[in-house]
């Protein structure tokens, strides 16, 4: 089934959306068959390299140099994609001399990951549009959309506007950007199995393993960006959006795993912001700046990285709070004289504390100091006896007296404004509060 767009709604709904005056997503015409859908040359790039991979895998001996020289393959690709059109280009977390920039953008083509200027520019829309129809790989279109097939097949609406004017002043990424249909085929495939052929004589396995078998890992692996972590987790900073953490996802993505931090604080150059927390890009990008090949380094700062943690642990609190039963308010309660309370304690075991009566008949059993300790305060004001003139009372005893009271004497809690424990560290959404009480 197509989706129409006609073009004049939407080019006035982007304008209206569009105050930077950004460029406008290109309204595509409407796609009426699968197979005019594909996008052949990524199709043909996921499917060959993985058969030949395999076909390796299970027919040509793995020798140990390339093996080694496929795992350095590896690394430079994930980099290059990670650090380079991820975190440098896409969020401009740090700033990179041109022989780091070169190896990136190097490491990023042998990778097979697209330009670095397109990768930044359909990022910066997912960012900026998350979850919504202007993301190029919206989280809520599912897991095997987010994965693969926002590559593999045409969408009827293209990516929101953003603004890449940054990457188009950058001479490297423009340069990669124009040639890159020439020089992935010569650093993804050509070379990785000429050096394995050249230098130890294997051309078989140059090809199925150090191009083909890791050209598959490596794509699949940054692929989990935008399924695995966005599928997978936790939230600790916020659950508006898709975007979660997960140890596994930072395994396979080289530390992009702990993606809900990363789309809270974007600039970052972090994403794993603890010590023990999964991250090689991070590390990678540290130490690039300790040899003097990169700068400015960006951290969010964490007040505010803080504050994140904070909301997001106090929301589940709250939500435990709501499975809470909670002592009557004030304003529920009868308002009854002296005379009416005297008068109700010969029937039940009524004490009055803080301002508060209370019916403690089915506590007396189980008052730790005996009933004797209970009938002695029935019909009198038993506060002070309570609040330490006796004995000073845990938070446990105030928060259950709370939940015995049955009424409020008249000129009593008016004055004493007691607040229990369990009451005072009560979480309140002050802002439903302002709208019920307008």
């Amino acid at each position: 089934m197509s989706v129409t767009v006609t073009e004049e709604p939407a080019a006035m709904l982007a304008f209206e959306k569009n105050p930077l005056k950004l460029p406008l997503p290109k309204v595509e015409k409407p796609v009426e068959t699968l197979w005019q859908r594909i996008k052949w040359e990524s199709m043909i790039v996921l499917t060959v390299s993985p058969v030949i991979g395999l076909y390796g895998l299970f027919f040509v001996p793995l020798q140990t140099k390339t093996l080694w020289w496929s795992i350095f393959l590896y690394w430079f690709s994930i980099i290059g994609s990670t650090a380079g059109s991820h975190r440098l280009y896409s969020h401009r977390s740090f700033k990179a001399s041109t022989p780091l920039q070169i190896f990136l953008l190097l490491g990023g083509t042998c990778g097979v990951q697209g330009s670095a200027f397109w990768w930044a520019r359909e990022h910066r829309a997912h960012h900026r549009y998350t979850d919504s129809d202007l993301d190029p790989h919206s989280g809520k279109e599912g897991f095997w959309w987010t994965h693969a097939g926002w590559i593999l097949f045409r969408r009827d609406i293209q990516a929101g506007p953003t603004d890449v004017s940054d990457l188009k002043r950058n001479k490297l990424v423009m340069f990669q950007h124009r040639h890159y249909f020439t020089l992935f085929p010569l650093l993804a495939y050509v070379m990785p199995a000429a050096v394995a052929g050249i230098f130890w004589n294997d051309w078989s396995g140059g090809i199925c393993y150090a191009a083909m078998l890791r050209l598959t890992i490596v794509q699949h692996s940054i692929m989990c960006i935008n399924s695995l972590a966005h599928t997978f987790g936790d939230a600790p900073f916020d659950d508006k959006h898709t975007p979660r953490n997960h140890f596994f996802t930072a395994i396979v993505t080289a530390g992009e795993g702990y993606h809900n931090f990363h789309h809270q604080f974007p600039v970052d150059y972090r994403n794993g912001i603890k010590w023990y927390q999964y991250d090689p890009t991070k590390w990678f990008i540290y130490l690039s700046a300790r040899l003097g090949l990169s700068t400015q380094l960006q951290t969010f700062p964490q007040n505010e990285i803080s504050k994140g943690e904070l909301t997001m642990s106090l929301r589940k609190l709250k939500e435990k709070q709501e499975d809470i039963q909670w002592p009557a308010r004030p304003d529920k309660l009868p308002l009854v004289n002296w005379e009416t309370f005297q008068r109700e304690a010969k029937k039940n075991s009524l004490i009055l504390i803080n301002g508060y009566i209370h019916d403690a008949s089915e506590f007396e059993s189980k008052h730790p100091g005996g009933r004797a300790i209970i009938r002695a305060k029935v019909g009198k004001d038993a506060t002070a006896a309570f609040g330490g003139g006796v004995y000073e009372h845990s938070n446990a005893a105030h928060n259950l007296l709370a939940m015995m009271r049955v009424a409020v004497l008249e000129g009593g809690v008016e004055h004493v404004k007691y607040v229990t424990p369990a009451e005072r560290l009560r979480i309140i959404e002050h802002y439903k509060d302002e709208e019920a009480s307008h």
